[in-house]
């Protein structure tokens, strides 16, 4: 297939590659993009950004915890335009949606979708809004979480949302070490809260990636699943929450922190929510 300067733009913008390395990537890939990462970081190449949030759309992200802190809801809304997420009523039909699938216990997009609104459902609101606006309007996530103690954080620009589940609070004041955690989550993007949470595809498409990159240092064959083993704990250590180094005292892994403010308190459970 024809590889056009906008993909190879795009491609080294997520990876901070060079260009024609970027190209040839992309051409060995058939234009797959996460098969062209992999390829450039087989060969060596620094990618600063291969699990980055595509840039894509506009909108807000809200949040509601329930009374009792044990449920936690994100939701996104996205529209085509900045202009647009920073309208008023925009905002507030964001929150209108999230209130509603509190007050109807909503498991899912979907569930939302089909609730009614005044006399038409959700769905048909938002064609409504999209006619009345001028552009794509659409919930384009929408997670729940539950867990001992639920702790939300929104980023200032109100386009990203995390929230966090604790659990072994043992009856302490966890609320600020949960801002701490979720601010964390909104800084590193952990892929999970522990290695154990990792998906099975990731980790061998990690083991891959590591014996590709010591082969092509001369490393002997009989060398590479051992070194490529070291290289995944390397990257439990630096993609997995528990694991990392906690942002505001680096001397500390996350687990750490945690059982320093009260024994045995840890993560079960998280959701983060990016647009753009």
């Amino acid at each position: 297939m024809a590889i056009t300067a906008q993909d190879v733009n795009k491609l080294r913008q997520m990876t901070g590659a060079g260009m024609m390395d970027c190209k040839k990537a992309l051409t060995e890939a058939e234009g797959d993009f996460e098969k062209a990462v992999d390829i450039l970081r087989k060969k060596g190449q620094k990618v600063s950004a291969s699990r980055a949030d595509r840039e894509t759309k506009e909108g807000v992200v809200v949040t509601r915890v329930a009374e009792n802190g044990a449920k936690g809801i994100l939701l996104s809304l996205t529209c085509e335009t900045d202009f647009v997420a920073k309208n008023e009523e925009f905002g507030a039909f964001a929150n209108t949606l999230i209130d509603m699938a509190v007050a109807n216990n909503a498991s899912s997009k979907e569930d939302i979708l089909a609730l009614p609104f005044e006399n038409i459902t959700v769905a048909e609101k938002i064609v409504e809004m999209t006619g009345k606006i001028g552009e794509k309007i659409e919930i384009s996530h929408y997670e729940v979480i539950s867990a001992e103690k639920v702790v939300p954080y929104i980023h200032s620009n109100g386009k990203l949302g995390v929230l966090v589940g604790l659990v072994n609070a043992s009856g302490a004041d966890v609320e600020d070490a949960g801002k701490d955690v979720a601010m964390q989550i909104a800084a590193m993007n952990p892929v999970a809260v522990d290695k154990d949470g990792v998906d099975a595809s990731m980790i061998e498409r990690e083991i891959e990636i590591g014996k590709e990159q010591a082969r092509a240092e001369g490393k002997p064959e009989e060398m590479l699943e051992k070194i490529a083993m070291g290289k995944l704990q390397k990257f439990y250590k630096e993609n997995t929450l528990l694991s990392q180094q906690f942002v505001k005292d680096n001397s500390k892994s996350i687990a750490q922190y945690l059982d320093g403010v009260s024994k045995g308190l840890t993560v079960n459970t998280f959701k983060r929510i990016s647009i753009g």
